[in-house]
């Protein structure tokens, strides 16, 4: 059976670098994004402002804004890697999470693998995501999230409005509420799953 996997999304559409970026300018990006993982690792992703990164990369803070346009952007960057990283394998890694295994079995493998890859950086999601609130609607890595989820459900319950339930799965992975449920109510990541899986019986 065809996987009909829908293509890669590119993950940070506007911070994301030209195919034929110049040296200096490869150079100057890289440099950014080492200090304000400097800056998230030392004092935590709410210290990252832009005059901070410009400050700790010795790159004019007009330059830091040209390539990131602002905190949330640059934070979102910061990201991109495993974003790409898990996008390789829900669409062409090993099953059950990747393609050959039932639809059903994949929804679950992805929305597991999902509540792992939140709680592992919630914080710097979560710092992202007060810099700029919509901007994780309209993310390349949640665009890919969503055709993704759409594709399973698509099969899974063709009868229904399976964009519109992709939505509503990736609701509840709002940074903001995966960190309240995990550092302040104390909910671990398995309790996490159980409860995906519990909401998947109800609707899907």
């Amino acid at each position: 059976m065809s996987t009909n996997e829908p293509q890669a999304i590119p993950l940070l559409p506007a911070a994301d670098r030209p195919a034929a970026e110049r040296a200096d300018a490869a150079r100057n990006r890289r440099k950014i994004l080492d200090a304000a993982a400097r800056i998230v690792a030392e004092q935590g992703p709410e210290a990252v402002t832009m005059n901070a990164v410009a400050h700790a990369s010795c790159i004019g803070v007009g330059t830091v804004y040209r390539r990131f346009g602002d905190v949330s952007s640059l934070l979102w960057a910061l990201l991109d890697e495993r974003e790409r990283q898990f996008q390789e394998a829900y669409m062409a890694g090993p099953p059950p999470l990747g393609p050959g295994a039932p639809p059903e079995e994949r929804l679950h493998a992805f929305l597991d693998a999902l509540v792992d890859r939140v709680i592992e950086q919630r914080e710097i999601l979560l710092a992202a995501q007060a810099a700029a609130p919509s901007a994780r609607y309209t993310s390349g890595a949640y665009l890919a999230m969503h055709a993704h989820l759409t594709m399973l459900l698509a099969r899974v319950r063709p009868e229904a409005n399976g964009a519109l339930l992709a939505h509503l799965l990736l609701a509840p992975f709002s940074p903001s509420l995966m960190h309240h449920l995990s550092a302040e109510r104390g909910l671990t990541a398995q309790d996490l799953k159980a409860g995906m899986t519990e909401l998947l019986k109800l609707g899907v």
